[in-house]
């Protein structure tokens, strides 16, 4: 990974705004990028060199007219980088309440807590929305009754941090299933070096894989538009006084997340929030 060529991909969005940057994301997902940020009034997309399909991506793209916004679009290689030192450099350890620390490989010397996580993403960049992260550790951490002993999934699982840590509070089996292959994959590996591999199985795909099963538990740290879009799937999918953790989205976007659970079937219990970022907890309503 460290000498491999990336190509960044640079999309003005015309009107700019967070959501019309998620809805961006959320087409171009299928294509091979690995990570997005925005900056200013673009989403930028990174892809390996040999991976990039300029005329595929511009297929997809084509595919927004009539929502609103515009996009333009223009990509550059770029220069030789040691994305290992990268992720170094940016990724500092994580302490929930004191209980749970999550850390990469190269992090030492550092207090041990209840649970222990490793991770070491195949990404080239950065772990996402820390804030949320925590939240829904927090989460994990406050209901662990719910936890012990249950079948649990954990949607969007990305690097198999929530999953790892269900695992480890002895959930009875966890499932992690993400879109992205890589995170896939980087799930499968990470479950293996925290020792849960027995524990957890991943896989790569959306929501309709939920079919296969039924959960205790359900965790979904994604993004709004996927939520409101896989919510009445979550609610099938959850057992009997099952529970559901969301997060991913802005505490102004409650009203919309809640409505749509209650629309589904599930019982609003309680929510937390940090820098604006937001985690509500709900509960399948009995029939």
């Amino acid at each position: 990974m460290n000498s491999q060529e990336y190509i960044e991909v640079a999309i003005s969005i015309a009107p700019f705004s967070e959501e019309n940057a998620e809805i961006v994301t959320a087409e171009i997902s299928d294509l091979p990028f690995e990570s997005f940020c925005t900056e200013e009034d673009k989403l930028k997309c990174y892809i390996q060199k040999e991976l990039y399909d300029a005329q595929a991506l511009k297929v997809v793209l084509s595919g927004l007219e009539g929502l609103g916004f515009s996009v333009d679009f223009s990509a550059a290689l770029m220069p030789a980088v040691n994305w290992n030192a990268v992720w170094e450099s940016q990724f500092n350890p994580i302490v929930v309440d004191g209980k749970c620390t999550i850390k990469a490989s190269f992090h030492e010397g550092l207090k041990r807590t209840r649970f222990n996580i490793t991770i070491d993403p195949k990404m080239a960049f950065g772990t996402g929305h820390h804030q949320t992260t925590y939240m829904m550790c927090r989460a994990l951490l406050e209901n662990g009754e719910a936890v012990h002993g249950k079948v649990v999934l954990d949607m969007g699982c990305g690097t198999a941090v929530l999953a790892i840590l269900a695992a480890k509070m002895k959930a009875s089996k966890v499932y992690g299933i993400d879109i992205d292959a890589v995170a896939a994959i980087s799930a499968y590996d990470n479950a293996r070096m925290n020792r849960v591999g027995k524990s957890v199985e991943t896989y790569c795909g959306d929501a309709s894989l939920l079919q296969r099963n039924t959960y205790d538990v359900i965790l979904a740290n994604i993004n709004r538009n996927i939520l409101l879009q896989d919510i009445p799937t979550y609610s099938v999918s959850l057992r009997k006084d099952g529970l559901l953790f969301v997060s991913g989205f802005y505490v102004e976007d409650m009203p919309m997340i809640t409505g749509m659970a209650s629309s589904s079937g599930l019982e609003y219990v309680s929510h937390d929030s940090m820098d604006n970022w937001c985690c509500i907890k709900f509960r399948k309503k009995a029939l």
